[in-house]
């Protein structure tokens, strides 16, 4: 299936990293804030490699962090290596900071598989 809400992600370098919000890491199914977990894919010249998990506190329904600035910003430190963010949601305000960090996140809910073979 295509996804035309993905074919603006170019890869402008020769690498682009892609940070994702999956539970059971074959779909991309949760909301930014309430990612537990990113999986961090490498895109390079069409071809695609799993680099690692990287563990998270999430930001979002958490009665360790609420919705503290610096619970986000740590969230964006975690993935600050990555040019792109795909999960199923995420809210405006997040939205906002990741695009000022340099990182573009796109809502999505399609197979991991699937999403990065879009990215070009």
């Amino acid at each position: 299936m295509a996804m035309p809400h993905l074919h603006f992600l170019t890869v402008k370098e020769e690498k682009m990293r892609v940070a994702i919000v999956s539970s059971d890491g074959k779909v991309i199914n949760q909301h930014f804030g309430k990612a537990s977990r990113f999986l961090i894919f490498e895109v390079d010249d069409g071809k695609i490699q799993y680099i690692e998990e990287r563990k998270n506190i999430p930001v979002c329904g958490s009665a360790e962090t609420g919705h503290a600035d610096n619970a986000l910003n740590r969230t964006i430190a975690l993935i600050s290596d990555c040019q792109t963010v795909l999960c199923s949601r995420i809210g405006g305000g997040a939205e906002e900071e990741l695009k000022r960090n340099g990182i573009i996140s796109v809502e999505t809910t399609h197979f991991i598989h699937e999403a990065l073979r879009e990215i070009k």
